[in-house]
C-alpha cells in the first residue's frame, strides 16, 4: 500500500496524529519509535506544516540574503565597498525552496523508516476514535480509525474582516513567496513576523511603513530591548507608527488605500499590504465536539501536564494547546505526548521558553522579563553588559546591543535574561540551561567564556550583577 494510504478507504492506527508540523511529525516519529503503529495526517502534500513551509524555515533563508546585503553596506567602514547589489528574485525563491524541500523530502524519508503512514487531506473527527480524511483530489473520504489521537493542527494568520479581499493585501505566507519586491509596503502589526518582514523587504528596496497598535514594538517584550531594534529599523524603513490603527482600507486600481487614525491619522497608498497581527489556533476547523472536546472562544483546546485533553486517549499539542505558539514548545510537547501514550512517565513542565525575534539586530529573552516582574511585584537585581564595551561586538561594527540579566535577590539564582543584537537567537540557550539548572549568579560569572565572543557578555552581566566586573566600572562603585 503507498504511504498516502490511495488504495485504502479505513484502516486502524495505535496512534493518529493530525497535522505534521514541528508538533506532529515529533509525535508520530516518537510514538513509532515506542513501538506504536502510527498514522500521520496532512493537509499539505508536504511535511513541516507552516514552521516548514511557510513559516521558520524560509524566513530564515530570507533573513539570511538580508542581513548579508546590509553587512555588505556596513564592512565599508574598513574600507571595503561592493557595487549595489542586484536582486534575482527567481534564484533568491528558487533558493529559498531548496533548503524547504531538503528538509521536508528529509521528514517524509524519516517517516518511511519508521513506517509511519502518511494520510494527505483536510481531517475532522467523526467520533471520538475516528477522523474522517477528505483527500485533496476530492475523492472518497478516508477513515482513520484510533486508539489514541494527538492533535497538532497549529494555527493560521488571522484575519481583519473588515480589509477587503485583494491579491495586494497578504499574510506572512504571502510575504515569503516573494511574488516581487514592493516599491510601497505597509506592514499592518509590529510583532515578531511583521517585523522579520520589514527587515527583509527593506533590505531588497522596498519603501517600508510599520503600524503598530501598542505604544512599543514587539508588545510583551522589554522596552530596552526593543529600543535597539526600533532605532535600527527607523534607519532602514519609511515610517514607523506606534498607538495608531488602520481605520480602513479600500483596494483602487492605482493601491491599497489606507486610513489611519489614533496618535498618527493620515493616509497612504501601498502596492502591498502585509497584516500580521497574529495567529489563530486552528481548533475550531477540526470538528472537535463529534470527539466529546470543547474548543474555547480563541480556538485553543486544553490539555494537562501530560498534554491530555478532556477526553483521556486524545492528546493535543503546538499552536492549538496555547500561547506561546513556538516551534520549539511544540516538539517538547509532542514527545511527551507520545511518551505517555506509550506508558512512560513524562510531563511538560519546563521552567521557560525561549522566544526569539530573528530580525536585524535579533532579540531573545527568557526566563522572568523586567516588564513582567513590575507588573508582578517581584523582586530582582540586575546585570547589564552593553555591547558597546565587548571587543566582538566592535569588531562586527554592530556595538547597539546588550546583555541583560536578572537574579532574585535573595538566592542569587538566574530569573530572567534578555539580549539584543547580532545572534542572540543562538546566544540565549546557555542562560536557558542555567535556569533549568538553576544556576545563580556566581554560576554564571566564574564561568570561562572564550575571548573575544559575543557569548561572554553572559558572564560579564553577571559580574554586572555581582559586583566584579573589571571590563566596566561595577555598578556599586559608580553609585
Amino acid at each position: 500500500m503507498s504511504d498516502t494510504a490511495a488504495s485504502s478507504q479505513e484502516f486502524h492506527a495505535d496512534v493518529a496524529v493530525l497535522g505534521a508540523g514541528p508538533g506532529g511529525y515529533t509525535a508520530a516519529f516518537r510514538a513509532a519509535d515506542l513501538g506504536k503503529k502510527v498514522v500521520l495526517i496532512e493537509r499539505h502534500p508536504d511535511l513541516g506544516g507552516v514552521c516548514l513551509n511557510v513559516g521558520c524555515i524560509p524566513s530564515k533563508a530570507l533573513l539570511h540574503a538580508a542581513a548579508i546585503i546590509e553587512e555588505a553596506k556596513a564592512i565599508s567602514q574598513m574600507g571595503v565597498t561592493f557595487a549595489p547589489p542586484t536582486v534575482d528574485l527567481d534564484q533568491m525563491r528558487a533558493g529559498k525552496e531548496r533548503v524547504v524541500k531538503k528538509l521536508t523530502g528529509g521528514l517524509r524519508a524519516l517517516a518511511k523508516q519508521r513506517q509511519v503512514r502518511i494520510v494527505q487531506g483536510m481531517a475532522e473527527f467523526g467520533s471520538p476514535h475516528h477522523f474522517t480524511v477528505t483527500p485533496p483530489d476530492g475523492g472518497a473520504p478516508i477513515t482513520v480509525r484510533f486508539d489514541h489521537a494527538i492533535i497538532a493542527c497549529g494555527s493560521r494568520p488571522v484575519q481583519i474582516p473588515s480589509f477587503p479581499t485583494d491579491p495586494r493585501i497578504i499574510t506572512s505566507t504571502g510575504a515569503l513567496a516573494l511574488a516581487d519586491v514592493p516599491e510601497q509596503l505597509l506592514i499592518v502589526g509590529g510583532g515578531i513576523i511583521g517585523l522579520e518582514m520589514a527587515t527583509v523587504y527593506s533590505a531588497l528596496g522596498s519603501h517600508v511603513d510599520i503600524v503598530e497598535l501598542q505604544p512599543q514594538l514587539i508588545p510583551g517584550c522589554d522596552a530596552d530591548l526593543v529600543q535597539v531594534l526600533d532605532k535600527m529599523l527607523r534607519k532602514r524603513c519609511r515610517q514607523i507608527w506606534l498607538e495608531t490603527k488602520v481605520e480602513s482600507m479600500a483596494a483602487t486600481e492605482a493601491g491599497i488605500e489606507v486610513n489611519f487614525g489614533g496618535k498618527s491619522p493620515g493616509t497612504g497608498c501601498y502596492d502591498r499590504v502585509l497584516v500580521a497581527v497574529g495567529r489563530r489556533p486552528n481548533g475550531d476547523l477540526i470538528n472537535a465536539a463529534a470527539a466529546g472536546l470543547t474548543v474555547d472562544a480563541r480556538g485553543f483546546i486544553a490539555v494537562d501536564a501530560h498534554q491530555r485533553t478532556q477526553v483521556p486517549h486524545i492528546f493535543a499539542v503546538g499552536d492549538v494547546v496555547g500561547n506561546p505558539m513556538l516551534a520549539h514548545k511544540a516538539t517538547h510537547e509532542a514527545k511527551v505526548a507520545a511518551e505517555v501514550i506509550a506508558g512512560h512517565k513524562a510531563v511538560f513542565d519546563p521552567l521557560t521558553i525561549p522566544a526569539v525575534a530573528y530580525t536585524d539586530p535579533e532579540i531573545a529573552w527568557m526566563g522572568l522579563t523586567e516588564t513582567d516582574a513590575k507588573a508582578r511585584g517581584i523582586a530582582y537585581e540586575k546585570g547589564v553588559f552593553p555591547w558597546a564595551a565587548s571587543g566582538r561586538s566592535l569588531g562586527l561594527h554592530r556595538d547597539e546591543g546588550m546583555t541583560k540579566l536578572l537574579f532574585d535577590p535573595v538566592t542569587k539564582r538566574l530569573l530572567g535574561a534578555g539580549l539584543v543584537g547580532p545572534n542572540a537567537g543562538e546566544l540565549i540557550g546557555e542562560t536557558v540551561l542555567a535556569l533549568e539548572m538553576g544556576a545563580d549568579v556566581e554560576d554564571l560569572s566564574l564561568t570561562i567564556h572564550p575571548h573575544p565572543t559575543l557569548n561572554e557578555t553572559i558572564g560579564l552581566a553577571a559580574e554586572m550583577a555581582d559586583g566584579s566586573i573589571t571590563d566596566l566600572l561595577p555598578p556599586k562603585r559608580r553609585s
